[in-house]
């Protein structure tokens, strides 16, 4: 018969037993955390290189001597070194010296002052769509970020899926940009092999054709990575193509300034489609200061939408935040108010001025440079469009089989599209790059 009495004894002789004999059933024993880790990372494979830092980290692996990286669009001077603006360093000095200097926070859309000066600097300083205050625009993590926040806004408003034309070459991250945003990544011809210049008519055609309400990436200026850009008529009948199409417009520039060596002559193809920007859909800009600053590691920029008014501007900027806000939360300080500082001051601009347009000189000389070295040395090749290209790269038409024959052999190091990197050529290796050429396109 069971009790109460009999069940409170039965538990108080259960308690006092070892603990060895208590349970007798197995209990099964739970992978450890690091045994699940292990087995999910198991699934990871490798990714594949960047096609352009990837081949960096080849070059930097290279034990030759007399290796040469015709790689990276980063600017170098004729000793082949990185050159930090002269301006920019004073504007770093005055900005350490600043009373209540600080490390704060920014806003989510970055520092206004320098947004201000940065879109003056792209839109003109009379710019009637700044005056108005119809320009919606935010500080980025310079034009990487501002195409991820420009592709991110057309997937938001103007739908998931939404086609993106961008020109058949373009800068390699464009396309991975704009997937990564949602929009469908569709391709616009640009660059014609046989006179290695614009391929007008294809362009237009393709543009033609693309459905209303697509969005048209355009390279402001110094096209990368043909160096390839249209004339003003061109520009013009883009312009009216778009217009007339219902596309949205969406201008790259990351090389004002330093294509030409003239701000103002850079920016006039993007200027004149901002002048009617009420005939397209929307018009935005994704502007960089790598280039034309020489700021490559302190991630400069803005993205900007240019608005029918100053209310519809208000609502435009307060959703570029909500896209900000989760991705990055704001932009950083440094570089910031490196261009802010330099371009708030008349004689800092001024100098700046001169030192850009002393980057695109030396750009040119050595274009003019590569040329003569390459005729030199007997080629029968026309070499012309070497000096006919603008900016920071030159598309020589050398086909991936002949850029491997480079690399292996002379150790020069491009991408396998045949696109060198101006910076990297300078008067002491000049002629062997030619004669290494010349000797892998004379090679049939």
């Amino acid at each position: 018969m069971v009790t109460t009495g009999n069940v409170k004894a039965a538990l108080i002789l259960f308690a006092m037993m070892p603990r060895t004999l208590c349970f007798t059933t197995r209990v099964r024993s739970r992978p450890s955390k690091h045994s699940f880790q292990a087995h999910f990372l198991d699934h990871i494979e490798d990714g594949p290189d960047d096609p352009i830092l990837g081949l960096v980290s080849t070059f930097n692996e290279c034990k030759s001597d007399k290796k040469v990286n015709l790689i990276v669009g980063a600017y170098r001077d004729a000793e082949g070194k990185p050159w930090v603006l002269p301006s920019v360093r004073e504007a770093e000095e005055r900005m350490a010296s600043a009373p209540g200097a600080n490390k704060e926070y920014s806003a989510i859309d970055g520092d206004p002052e320098f947004v201000s000066k940065a879109l003056a600097f792209a839109y003109g300083a009379e710019s009637e769509a700044l005056a108005s205050g119809r320009v919606a625009g935010v500080q980025t993590l310079s034009g990487t970020g501002a195409c991820r926040i420009g592709g991110e806004f057309y997937a938001r408003f103007a739908g998931a899926g939404t086609p993106v034309y961008l020109s058949d070459p373009t800068w390699g991250n464009h396309v991975g940009i704009m997937k990564a945003a949602g929009l469908e990544v569709r391709r616009y011809r640009y660059f014609d092999g046989e006179s290695k210049g614009l391929d007008f008519a294809g362009m237009c055609e393709d543009l033609e054709a693309a459905p209303e309400g697509s969005v048209v990436l355009l390279h402001a200026c110094a096209h990368n990575p043909t160096g390839v850009d249209p004339t003003p008529e061109q520009w013009a009948k883009v312009a009216d193509l778009c217009a007339r199409r219902g596309l949205h417009v969406f201008f790259d520039s990351a090389y004002q300034g330093f294509a030409s060596g003239d701000a103002d002559a850079d920016g006039s193809a993007f200027r004149s489609f901002v002048a009617r920007a009420g005939d397209f859909p929307s018009m935005c800009l994704a502007q960089s200061f790598a280039k034309n600053f020489g700021l490559y590691g302190e991630r400069v920029g803005t993205f900007s939408v240019v608005c029918g008014d100053s209310g519809q501007a208000a609502k435009v900027l307060s959703q570029l935040k909500l896209i900000i806000r989760p991705m990055y939360s704001s932009p950083p300080i440094h570089g910031a108010g490196i261009v802010k500082t330099v371009l708030a001051d008349a004689e800092l601009t001024r100098q700046y001025k001169g030192e850009c347009a002393s980057m695109a000189a030396r750009i040119k000389e050595m274009r003019a440079l590569l040329r003569t070295e390459l005729e030199a040395c007997g080629s029968k090749l026309d070499w012309s469009h070497v000096t006919d290209q603008i900016g920071m790269f030159a598309f020589t038409g050398m086909t991936p089989e002949m850029v491997d024959e480079l690399t292996e052999k002379y150790h020069i190091y491009l991408t396998r599209d045949g696109r060198i990197s101006i910076a990297g050529v300078n008067p002491g290796n000049a002629k062997a790059i030619a004669e290494a050429i010349y000797a892998v396109t004379s090679s049939d």
